[in-house]
């Protein structure tokens, strides 16, 4: 063709830039078709399972040839190294149900849970299965609504569109399919990588079987820290801080799912523990049936005094979810501070009164205000005990509201993993150190600890984390704070346990004020009563003045480690209503 100047010019044919325009339509087709069956693995994953595990599949749209596991406790990252891209996988790993019948025979062990290779292979081969026809179906139905939706205005077109969304579904489906075929082979792998405590895992196995003698043995350590302070306590300390206790309470808080009651005991029965004072966030998921696997619940009836307890954010698994709090019920040692929304209860032991109010958050719960519910959780809990006499001790969870009640001594709290101290306030650090899960969500190592774990291959291996630590509260014949003794240390699941600190403060310093004309002591024994906010003046209080009487029995099962000098038995009376 040629132009006025006399030069010429190429035109492409019409059925060129026909062909061209068809193209281009079926090549976005086939990528909305792609993104149509991934959507449907991800909107309703392949759900595969093992007797012992189950696995939630669905296709990522990365062409990563990864197949990705994710877990609480680690990622497991496999990488392939195939002859095409293909689309990445993800699977969401869970434990059955099925475990905590494996547990309660007696025959939990790595060996049992491990899946056979063709108890695996089924799995897997049932899983692939599913995830193929899932895919293609997303893909075909996500074309046809497409090209259903351009026919409603050209509807004479309604052949050629069920023949491109065809062949746009089969392109999207053998692509990826074809690809995955010869990428996903096991002589392919590139590369598997296991993060977080999974890491810690491979390289020792043997860490997660021995935790309970690795309990035992840290108990032995930390008694004789225990014995150390004493003696130096005897030795250096003020007058007022040897004073004869009325009451002696272990502060813990922050366990996360980790069974260190064996070191729990060891505490209580070579201090003389009249009750543990528990802040909250037993467990890590919200889920009761954690601390049946962990054997956390026999762990709390084994220590054989009151378990004093109020719920954190990682002990309900919904705002309205209890079955934490109704599972600790059934424990007879335990003595819930708000079992049930917005019922509060007072125990006293041996005269000193202790009181305080459940986390209303929930485990992975998201909020733009968490410091709104904190308030409006510690103003329920003044609004119900309006008129009564605060009582010695105020437990919660969070920080944000122990700040915002009263206690004629301290308020306790948790949360934080890290112990703080101020006048008229206890915060409490983790007795686990955070509990497995959490020691990895830290800040890396600093140069220094980098350094000396690459000197020491002893070390090298180690948890990292914040420090193991407790709390022992002494309270005198006058029901005033004598001491607060903090204790911390690391190491414990390696068995290795290293010394951080031990520090004495001074009651003094927390309860500058002592009460007035009061007395404390172990023959008041331990007594709970509901709190009722006090009547006005001119009514008159009908509260009965009856009282009865519950003995905690000692522990049905027989503990790994027996400690000496423990209490037998504790006896509970249940009093009326405060009023």
């Amino acid at each position: 063709m040629a132009t006025r100047d006399g030069r010429r010019s190429f035109a492409p044919p019409p059925g060129m830039i026909a062909g061209l325009r068809r193209g281009a339509v079926l090549a976005l087709l086939t990528v909305v078709a792609f993104m149509g069956g991934v959507s449907a693995t991800q909107l309703w994953p392949v759900h595969t399972q093992t007797q012992y595990f189950a696995a939630d599949v669905s296709v990522s749209p990365s062409l990563s040839s990864t197949v990705n596991l994710p877990m609480v406790v680690g990622d497991v990252i496999m990488s392939f190294d195939g002859p095409l891209p293909a689309p990445g996988l993800d699977a969401q790993v869970s434990v059955r149900e099925e475990v905590t019948d494996l547990l309660r025979s007696g025959r939990l062990s790595t060996a049992s849970l491990e899946p056979s290779q063709q108890e695996l292979r089924a799995a897997i081969d049932s899983g692939v299965q599913e995830v193929a026809w899932k895919f293609a179906l997303g893909a075909l139905v996500t074309s046809l609504l497409v090209f259903l939706t351009y026919t409603v205005a050209r509807p004479h077109h309604l052949g050629r569109v069920v023949a491109a969304a065809t062949v746009a579904t089969l392109v999207a489906t053998l692509g990826p399919g074809t690809a995955a075929y010869l990428t996903y082979r096991t002589e392919k792998v590139a590369q598997f990588r296991a993060t977080s405590l999974l890491s810690l895992v491979q390289t020792n196995r043997s860490i997660l079987t021995e935790l309970t003698s690795n309990a035992d043995h840290g108990a032995v350590y930390v008694t004789n820290l225990l014995a150390l302070s004493d003696a130096l306590r005897q030795e250096f300390t003020p007058g007022t801080t040897q004073a004869p206790s009325a009451a002696k309470f272990l502060l813990v808080s922050d366990i996360h799912g980790m069974n260190q009651y064996p070191l729990m005991r060891q505490i209580v029965a070579s201090e003389g523990i009249d009750a543990v004072i528990d802040a909250g966030d037993l467990l890590n998921f919200g889920q009761a049936r954690e601390g049946v696997l962990t054997g956390i619940y026999d762990g709390i009836e084994s220590l054989g005094v009151p378990y004093i307890f109020v719920r954190g954010n990682h002990d309900g698994a919904s705002r309205d979810d209890e079955a934490v709090l109704d599972r600790l019920s059934r424990i007879p040692n335990v003595v819930l501070l708000e079992p049930t929304a917005g019922d509060y209860v007072e125990v006293g032991v041996n005269g000193v009164t202790i009181s305080g109010f459940n986390d209303p958050r929930y485990y992975n719960e998201r909020s733009d205000d968490f410091g709104a519910e904190q308030v409006a959780a510690a103003q329920a809990f003044e609004k119900a005990t309006a008129g009564l006499t605060p009582t010695d001790l105020v437990v919660t969870h969070e920080p944000y509201a122990a700040d915002r009640v009263t206690a004629t001594g301290v308020t306790l709290n948790g949360h934080m993993h890290v112990a703080a101290l101020q006048r008229g306030h206890v915060q409490m650090g983790s007795f686990t150190g955070g509990g497995l899960v959490n020691q990895f969500r830290l800040p890396p190592l600093t140069e220094e600890a980098q350094q000396a774990a690459q000197e020491d291959p002893e070390t090298a291996g180690e948890l990292q984390g914040h420090p193991y630590s407790f709390d022992i509260l002494s309270m005198g014949q006058d029901c005033s704070i004598v001491s607060l003794i903090r204790y911390s240390y690391r190491n414990l699941v390696s068995g290795r346990p290293q010394y951080d600190d031990i520090r004495m403060i001074n009651g003094r310093t927390l309860q500058p004020d002592p009460p007035a004309d009061r007395t404390c002591g172990p023959d008041l024994g331990v007594v709970t009563s509901t709190m009722v906010a006090a009547p006005d003046l001119d009514q008159a209080s009908t509260t009965a003045e009856e009282t009865t009487t519950l003995t905690i029995p000692p522990p049905s099962r027989t503990p790994t480690h027996t400690p000496s000098g423990g209490q037998d038995d504790v006896a509970v009376t249940s009093g009326p209503p405060r009023r």
